[in-house]
């Protein structure tokens, strides 16, 4: 871990003090946990304190840890990653909060810290369901405005639930019942009798 990367570790324990649920340093990363409650004001300070200047907002994802390393995950289930980046420092931090509801994740909007935020939030909400309160315009922006569900979610059907096709007769797009016959995706390996010895071709 370089210094530089120490030294942000340790301005976050120190400014942020309690409200750092946890400071991890890995593969050259820094990454800050917070509470939802916690998220918006810390991304200001972030972004305001002359010791951080994280002037740009370059991504947000959104995270389903309902599976996780192949365990059952005793925490929230969805959480958002803010990755920042400071041009006056040369640093980079991913922020992380967990929405408090499975059932209706929530968490604050950063649009009115980073502007940048707003399309990142809407892909967030269409592909994982989760919410940003006051966000100026939270709608879908990759899948079609009548598709259902968040495709992103680990228990979202890979044949999905409907599918659609232009009907000649109705002269509209329709949406109807998945037709697809489920299968069993079996690999099937082929090689020669006299694969690989030496003298075969």
């Amino acid at each position: 871990m370089s210094s530089k990367l120490e030294r942000l570790a340790g301005l976050l324990g120190e400014v942020f003090g309690e409200r750092v649920l946890s400071v991890k340093q890995d593969r050259g990363e820094v990454t800050l946990e917070v509470a939802a409650a916690d998220y918006h004001a810390v991304a200001l300070a972030l972004r305001d304190r002359p010791e951080f200047a994280f002037e740009q907002l370059i991504d947000v994802s959104g995270l389903d840890y309902s599976s996780w390393a192949n365990q059952a995950w005793s925490r929230e289930r969805f959480a958002v990653a803010t990755h920042l980046l400071s041009v006056t420092h040369n640093w980079r931090l991913r922020l992380r909060a967990f929405a408090p509801d499975d059932g209706f994740p929530v968490l604050d909007s950063l649009c009115d810290v980073w502007p940048s935020a707003n399309w990142f939030e809407r892909e967030v909400f269409d592909l994982y369901g989760i919410m940003f309160s006051n966000h100026p315009d939270l709608r879908r922006i990759l899948t079609d405005y009548g598709f259902v569900g968040h495709p992103f979610r680990k228990d979202f059907p890979v044949t999905g639930y409907v599918e659609m096709r232009y009907d000649p007769e109705q002269g509209r797009v329709i949406y109807q019942p998945v037709t697809i016959e489920p299968r069993e995706n079996a690999p099937r390996v082929v090689r020669e009798a006299n694969y690989g010895e030496v003298g075969h071709g």
